[in-house]
């Protein structure tokens, strides 16, 4: 079960404590912890209730709400502060106070459900956690007459050519019309790397990395006597993952 956000709720007018309350009262995953008539209750109670929010009244005699915002922010638990009030002219001023939301009298249900919602991400409760969609573990790669499904570990390197993607693997090389870019984006999670404009290596089965010319390197695979190369704009991050 989830923990309940503790509310406080501070205005000078009983009725507006008591609708306040009523409309809180509809949201299962608040608690109202208690009301406060005046500023000085309001930080009373802060201090020994420990809220996680203030709704707060701007207008209260002696002490207002922008003196209470101004306190609770000294405390080493900060509530979040929902100001609630029939005076729209202090909603700048609330929000140099970090209010978390504005509310005006009288109060309107669907804005008070967004400021409930906005609430509970900055509390991390209660926020919504979209379905973890299954991650493909095949690559799929479709032919004249048929689609493979490949396992990414098998694949040894991707190479373009001729506009033709050839998929390389430890028994069998298979042909798409599919672009390197595309193939290496539904490959990033797996350990693949550009090493060329038309290479992409599968840096699980490198064996040996070798200086050519200019800078530029070849790259043996486990297995086999072929030799890719590596632009040398490609090998600092190479090795740097070879080496980790």
């Amino acid at each position: 079960m989830k923990e309940k956000i503790k509310a406080l709720i501070v205005d000078d007018e009983r009725f507006s404590r008591e609708e306040l309350s009523y409309l809180l009262d509809t949201y299962e995953q608040i608690e109202v912890i208690g009301e406060a008539g005046s500023g000085d209750e309001a930080i009373m109670k802060t201090l020994q209730l420990q809220p996680d929010v203030l709704f707060l009244d701007v207008e209260m005699p002696k002490m207002d709400g922008m003196a209470v915002a101004r306190f609770v922010h000294e405390l080493k638990k900060i509530p979040e502060i929902i100001f609630a009030t029939a005076y729209p002219d202090f909603a700048a001023e609330a929000f140099r106070h970090e209010a978390l939301d504005y509310l005006l009298k009288p109060f309107d249900e669907e804005q008070l459900g967004e400021a409930i919602q906005r609430l509970e991400k900055k509390l991390h409760r209660g926020a919504f956690s979209p379905p973890q969609v299954p991650q493909p573990t095949k690559l799929a790669v479709e032919g004249e007459d048929t689609i493979d499904y490949l396992n990414p570990n098998d694949i040894m390197y991707v190479s373009r050519e001729d506009r033709v993607t050839k998929i390389v693997g430890k028994t069998k090389m298979y042909e798409t019309k599919s672009a390197l870019k595309e193939v290496e984006e539904r490959l990033n999670r797996f350990s693949f790397f550009r090493i060329h404009k038309s290479f992409l290596v599968n840096l699980d089965h490198i064996h040996r990395l070798t200086p050519w010319f200019n800078g530029a390197y070849q790259l043996e695979l486990q297995g086999t006597d072929e030799k890719l190369p590596v632009s040398r704009n490609y090998v600092k991050g190479l090795r740097k993952k070879l080496e980790l």
